[in-house]
This record gives structure tokens, C-alpha cells and sequence, in this order.
């Protein structure tokens, strides 16, 4: 049966597909529009089902308001060449649209959205999947309810977004302060929101730093005292260099290793519980200065050295933040 150039681009407008694609599942469909449609999908869902294992560290990351409604979304995939097409950015876009309008609250109830042209968002993606030969997926489904809310996309490169909600209407601060979000990557509003769980693995952490430090620095200076130079022997790979330079003697080696292994042990052995804690303690706070939002050093002001609640509190002593989010593709 003979496929007119119309029928072709007529089903390429409908779903996207490549020329060469279309005509192939038009011809074995013998013309049957919806056939052929069909016969994309499933090259769609083999293709997907190929690259299921594959990484997608590339994407779109969208963002959109409306109507006391606020998400963001990424469409994932393997290469930023996909990424940057304008199909597949439309397609993130059209997904995201769906899901605004319809105030979908979880990435499940996005993807069993039907779209305009009567596929599911799922469906559609899985299409696109096909289209490309790259594996795609949904993720990164945020939501913010309720008015005052600011969005942004990071220098509009589609690849990190953010929006944050105040207690009252301002959208310059609301602006900057996404922008604050998009810098400084908050895991939390304020110590409050911490996870307890969080706070205690960053104890564990700091606790256990703290005391390969203070073993470190002691190996040192019995290294030093004995007339080595400790960045002689931090490791084996650099012992063996060194020796193969004539920087160390094999007996110096062995000596600078009984030196190492003596002293590790004795200041682990010792060291003082009081000061580990305190120490500890201290890295903790600096962890939460840094990643809780209202304490962070505000990046966008005048130049005055100020935290974010003490900058909101300069524009309106009542303006508060009520809730973030972010999401990005970029690895930090």
C-alpha cells in the first residue's frame, strides 16, 4: 500500500516520531492510523526496556505557578543533546502543565495524567524514549500550595529550579530569595526542620574527624621529633616512591611504619572525651549555619554581612519564609 506524504506527516505531528520511523509503522499498518500509532509505542517500550539499566544524568528541569498551585518536574535522560531538543523540552513542559492544572500532589498521579492527545504521561514519555533511543524518566516532582509563592529556573538553562513561599506578598524578596535556594542548595528551613536522624550522623561524623585528626597530628610530630618528614610516609604508594627516589632508605621506611603505627595507637588510646565532644559539637553548628536557609549568609544584599532572617527582617519585621524547594540535574 502506497503512504502518502501527508498521512506521514500527519501521524509525525501527532506523535513526534522521526520520517523514516513513521512511514515504516504506517506501511506495516497498512494505513491504519491508529495501528501505526501503536506500532510506535511498543518500539518506544522495547527501546525503553534495552536501556532500563542506563543512566540518565542529563534532563529538564521545569517550573511553573498558577492559581495557588506551584510544581517542578524533570524529564531525565541520558545526553544533554536530547536534553536540549525542543521536543523534549516541550514534552517537560506539557507534562508539567498537566500536572499544575490538575494540582497533582504525588510523581505517580503526573504520570497516569492523560495528556491533550489522548496518551497517558507515561505513554508519552516511553514514546519519546523511542523516538530518541535514550532511557527517560520522571523524577523530581515538588509542590508548593497556597499563595506568595516565587519560582525560579536557574539562569534558564532548564537544569535547576527552586520556589519558595512567604507568609505575605513580596515578590522581589521572594525572587532573591530562590535565587538564595538556587546558591547556597539549604537542606532545611531552619535547625528545627533538621531531621534528627540528620543532626546525629552529622555528630557521628564530626566525632569520628575529630579524632583522626587529633591521631593524625600527633603521629606527626612523633614523626617529626624522630626526624622525619611526615609527607614522606602518609601513605605506601608515596613510601615506595620515595625509596625508588633515594628520598628514603628502606630502614628509614620501616622506621617511619613502627613510628606510625605505635604512635596512632597510643593517642586513640587517650584521647581526651571532653575536648572530641566539644569539637564535634562545634562542627555540627557549622554544618547547620551552613545548610539551614534562615541562617545562611545572605548572597544577594547590599554588601552588609547579614543571615537570611536577619535580611527579611530589614525588608519587614513580619515577613517570613514559610517553605522551600529545589531540584537539580547538576551534580554538586
Amino acid at each position: 500500500m502506497a503512504i502518502s506524504i501527508d498521512d506521514i506527516k500527519k501521524l509525525r505531528a501527532m506523535t513526534g516520531a522521526g520520517l523514516a520511523d513513521v512511514k515504516k509503522a504506517l506501511t506495516e499498518a497498512e494505513g491504519d492510523f491508529d495501528r501505526a500509532k501503536e506500532l510506535l509505542r511498543e518500539r518506544g517500550l522495547a527501546i525503553a526496556a534495552k536501556r532500563s539499566d542506563r543512566e540518565t544524568s542529563n534532563g529538564c528541569v521545569l517550573v511553573k505557578k498558577e492559581n495557588g498551585f506551584a510544581a517542578m518536574i524533570a524529564l531525565k535522560c541520558e545526553t544533554d543533546f536530547v536534553a536540549n531538543g525542543a521536543d523534549f523540552i516541550a514534552l517537560t513542559q506539557t507534562i508539567l502543565n498537566a500536572a499544575v492544572a490538575n494540582k497533582c500532589k504525588t510523581l505517580e498521579e503526573v504520570k497516569e495524567l492523560t495528556l491533550a492527545d489522548g496518551q497517558k504521561v507515561q505513554d508519552a514519555v516511553t514514546q519519546r524514549s523511542g523516538i530518541t533511543g535514550e532511557k527517560m524518566e520522571l523524577d523530581g516532582y515538588l509542590i508548593l500550595e497556597g499563595e506568595n509563592v516565587e519560582i525560579y529556573d536557574h539562569m534558564g538553562k532548564h537544569t535547576l529550579a527552586t520556589m519558595v513561599q512567604l507568609n505575605k506578598e513580596n515578590v522581589d524578596a521572594g525572587h532573591k530569595l530562590a535565587m538564595q535556594v538556587a546558591a547556597m542548595k539549604p537542606v532545611a528551613l531552619n535547625e528545627k526542620s533538621v531531621p534528627q536522624a540528620v543532626i546525629d550522623e552529622e555528630y557521628k561524623t564530626a566525632v569520628e574527624k575529630t579524632k583522626l585528626e587529633q591521631v593524625e597530628k600527633y603521629v606527626d610530630s612523633v614523626l617529626k621529633k624522630n626526624g622525619i618528614n611526615p609527607n614522606l610516609v602518609d601513605s605506601e604508594d608515596h613510601i615506595a616512591s620515595n625509596i625508588k627516589k633515594g628520598w628514603l632508605t628502606e630502614e628509614e621506611a620501616q622506621k617511619a611504619r613502627d613510628l606510625k603505627e605505635k604512635a596512632a595507637a597510643e593517642k586513640a588510646a587517650n584521647l581526651p572525651a571532653q575536648m572530641i565532644e566539644n569539637i564535634a559539637k562545634g562542627r555540627v553548628q557549622k554544618f547547620l549555619k551552613e545548610n539551614c536557609l534562615i541562617d545562611q549568609e545572605f548572597q544577594f544584599g547590599d554588601g552588609d554581612k547579614a543571615t537570611v532572617a536577619q535580611w527579611l527582617a530589614a525588608q519587614d519585621k513580619e515577613l517570613q519564609i514559610v517553605d522551600f524547594k529545589r531540584f537539580t540535574l547538576v551534580a554538586e
